[in-house]
């Protein structure tokens, strides 16, 4: 087969009008879309209950997110829908402030998803270093967990062995069949065992009411001035960027899978447009759901939308019709689901003693800095924010000590030259100036910068202030060996930093 065959191939398995006219294929994409939807509801409602809000709005955001993004989005056949890391972030303000400024918050992160998007922010995203992306992941899985202490702290003694069993359906189940998602299983088991010995747990029916209609329009009932925009700004702008990465990281472990490309832009303003529908539908927002994802694609073998698409529907049916009997279900289910959903999450190659002694220290700095930030302030955006800042940090002084100077020559008696090696930027120009003996050298100084460049204005004034040091002691120094866009940057700035800069 040609490389023009395989690359049609591939683009036909990702095509909606090829999968319609191949039942194989549609029956593939209808099968993963309902096994996603049955794995969506205990994981929706368990969302729901992390951000502090009733059942329904987690399973209605699911419904609108999936359907939406199976229309807009960038990376067909990935799921999108109320997740942890969301509802980590809209939690405080549910609890703190109340459903409205909530829907609020959605709606306004929304939109910065789609300005962000448009002006280009998924280009931004190969300047996240791994060790950030391994932080997010074990921070997020740390936080779901600790979202389930409250279930597991002054509940009845037979919730514990529950959860055990719970625990030990999902783990077993796998090694005999992968027919059923064995978190359903365990869910479907456990609310049996509950009503059929009439048991006193707390279940689902306690947090809340459940849908038993379709969605509706919702506007928010909140005051439309700058004191409402200053409360819900730092939780929509958290939910964007928390949303946008997540999503896109997502979408670039289904490139890789599918050997596919996706348009990271249009997923990222897809992503928004999902959440102002969602916000507009009353759910809590949401955005791309790595476990779900890899159920629809690596597992079920989905390629298309209609994957995406039909586990939203088949969600929302679920939902309402069976809503009774969904409320029945017991808190320790899905604490045990949960568990499992952090367990699974979690990057446990990266905290295993061999990596870590393999690692480099600044790189298992970085993903702690992440993890440290992420579990203090229970927000996944500024854990990743300080965790590239700390990586930027390190980076720049690793950089910054291969620099060096080199004595090379001496021409004649009234000239030396000097060779300076490395990247010059802030952090390895500002040590450059104490490099050069300013009393002891003749009267004529070279300096060779072939083997350097230069990156900014900090290195500019650097070498102005070298030249003006050796010029107060009645010396000339000549700079050569610049490259073009060093020469351009130096010919532009020399002289015209002033003192100090």
């Amino acid at each position: 087969m040609t490389t023009q065959q395989l690359e049609k191939q591939v683009r036909d398995e990702g095509s909606v009008r090829a999968a319609l006219r191949s039942p194989r294929r549609l029956k593939t994409e209808i099968l993963a879309g309902t096994v996603v939807a049955l794995a969506l509801i205990p994981e929706a409602i368990s969302f729901s209950i992390i951000a502090g809000v009733d059942p329904r709005v987690g399973l209605f955001a699911s419904f609108t997110m999936a359907v939406t993004i199976a229309i807009v989005g960038g990376r067909p056949a990935m799921i999108s829908a109320a997740t942890g890391a969301i509802a980590l972030v809209v939690a405080p303000l549910s609890r703190e402030y109340g459903m409205d400024y909530l829907i609020a918050a959605v709606l306004l992160a929304g939109v910065l998803q789609i300005v962000l998007s448009l002006l280009g922010v998924a280009k931004l995203m190969r300047f996240i270093p791994r060790s950030v992306m391994v932080g997010f992941v074990n921070a997020l899985a740390i936080l779901i967990f600790m979202a389930q202490l409250p279930h597991l702290i002054g509940v009845p003694a037979l919730v514990y062995p529950m959860v055990a069993v719970g625990l030990l359906i999902i783990v077993l189940l796998p090694k005999l069949t992968t027919a059923v998602p064995s978190p359903l299983v365990a869910i479907v088991l456990l609310t049996a065992a509950t009503v059929v010995f009439a048991l006193n747990v707390p279940n689902v029916g306690d947090q809340g009411e459940l849908p038993s209609s379709l969605p509706s329009w919702l506007i928010p009932d909140v005051p439309f001035t700058l004191e409402t925009l200053s409360i819900i700004a730092p939780f929509s702008l958290a939910m964007a960027l928390v949303g946008l990465l997540e999503s896109l990281m997502t979408a670039k472990l289904v490139d890789d899978i599918t050997d596919t490309h996706s348009n990271k832009t249009r997923e990222g303003w897809g992503q928004g447009v999902a959440n102002i529908v969602t916000g507009i539908f009353g759910g809590m927002g949401g955005c791309a759901m790595i476990g779900q994802t890899m159920i629809n694609v690596k597992v079920s073998g989905a390629r298309t939308r209609i994957s995406t698409f039909l586990a939203g529907l088949f969600l929302l049916i679920l939902a309402v019709v069976l809503g009774d009997v969904v409320a029945l279900i017991p808190m320790a289910a899905l604490v045990a689901v949960m568990i499992m959903v952090s367990v699974g999450t979690m990057d446990w190659h990266s905290i295993a003693p061999k990596t870590l002694r393999r690692m480099p220290r600044s790189e298992t700095l970085v993903m702690l800095a992440t993890v440290a930030v992420t579990v203090a302030t229970h927000n996944l955006a500024y854990g990743v924010i300080v965790g590239v800042v700390t990586a930027m940090v390190l980076f720049a002084r690793r950089v910054a000590h291969v620099t060096e100077v080199v004595d090379i020559a001496h021409p004649d008696e009234n000239t030396r030259v000097y060779a300076v090696r490395g990247e010059l930027f802030f952090a390895s120009s500002n040590d450059l100036i104490y490099q050069f003996d300013y009393v002891g050298d003749p009267e004529n100084v070279v300096i060779d910068l072939s083997d350097s460049h230069i990156w900014d204005a900090s290195t500019v004034a650097t070498l102005d202030a070298i030249t003006t040091k050796y010029a107060a002691k009645g010396k000339n120094v000549d700079i050569v060996g610049l490259n073009s866009a060093s020469s351009e940057r130096h010919v532009r700035l020399s002289g015209r930093l002033g003192a100090g800069h």
